[in-house]
């Protein structure tokens, strides 16, 4: 097949791009961060898609972290809800045969159905999350209304190799690396009983890989289904550690119910917690020259979360 991913050179992105190279698939990466490439560009700008017989579109291009969401929510609004409605037109047009939207479990906010099923109510926080949740609105009214094939798969904590290291504070797992590489203490939010339900980046690529080959369409939650506290990752890490504040908006517990994608697509998460998270460990050099939080740096970039969501 001739794969289109957008967002191609991103944590994920890069991943699938592997992944699909593998399985013998032409790949063709649309990346604001590309030079000279033959998709160079952004979703906003880029028309290239018309003009290239693209099977599989892949929609990964977003605007993540949760602070700078608040602190300009426009800029938000465009890279993920216009720029996706930019991708469903040119899929449209194009006769692209599978449209795969990565969306967000932030779209449940916070979840009182645990595990949360894909009919639990939608409740986005913050503005990333009202995006990414308007962006899969956008991709499923494309399919009901012009008849594109879309899967909307909602991932739950993704993490693994080449996890983001820079930019605004971000995911637990990359903090804490850096942390551990530079001998500082593990900055923990609250109490640390909170639990995520982390899912290794090889298994959220394997569901979008089958979502793509499959002909099932609609929302699917892409989770391992067994959250792990902030506390047990702690441990696991080892070193010092330090509490700092809990924020607002958080929920206490992060965990997908997979029935619907295990029955569908047959699949089912193959990394457990405990040997992905060591795997990167043994790397954690790597994590050496990413932004290394404090309590007191993390108060300072947190400060606009409080004074809105804590209101």
């Amino acid at each position: 097949m001739n794969a289109l991913v957008t967002g191609g050179l991103g944590f994920i992105g890069s991943h699938l791009v592997e992944r699909l190279r593998k399985d013998g698939h032409k790949v063709m990466v649309l990346d604001c961060g590309l030079l000279n490439s033959e998709m160079d560009g952004d979703v906003l700008t880029t028309y290239e898609v018309r003009d290239r017989a693209v099977d599989w579109l892949f929609h990964l291009a977003a605007r993540a972290d949760i602070v700078p969401s608040i602190q300009h929510p426009s800029c938000y609004h465009e890279t993920n809800v216009t720029g996706t409605v930019r991708m469903l037109e040119q899929a449209q047009e194009s006769g692209v045969k599978r449209f795969i939207y990565a969306a967000s479990s932030s779209c449940y906010g916070l979840a009182t159905e645990l595990p949360t099923p894909e009919t639990a109510p939608l409740s986005p926080q913050y503005p990333y999350a009202l995006t990414k949740m308007i962006g899969e609105q956008y991709a499923l009214h494309w399919m009901q209304v012009y008849g594109l094939p879309v899967v909307s798969l909602r991932l739950f904590n993704v993490y693994g190799p080449r996890q983001r290291t820079n930019g605004a504070y971000g995911a637990v797992l990359g903090v804490f690396l850096a942390q551990k590489a530079n001998q500082r203490p593990l900055t923990i939010v609250g109490d640390g009983t909170q639990t995520r339900d982390f899912t290794h980046v090889s298994d959220v690529v394997d569901a979008m890989v089958k979502a793509a080959e499959s002909d099932v369409t609609g929302v699917f939650n892409v989770g391992s289904g067994h959250p792990h506290s902030v506390n047990e990752l702690a441990w696991i890490i080892g070193g010092e550690r330090v509490y700092v504040p809990k924020r607002p908006g958080e929920p206490d517990c992060t965990w997908a119910d997979a029935t619907k994608i295990r029955d569908a697509l047959g699949w089912k998460p193959q990394v457990p917690f405990w040997y992905g998270v060591q795997s990167m460990l043994e790397d954690v050099e790597r994590w050496k020259d990413a932004p290394i939080w404090t309590p007191e740096t993390i108060a300072q970039e947190t400060a606009t979360w409080h004074q809105y969501l804590g209101r």
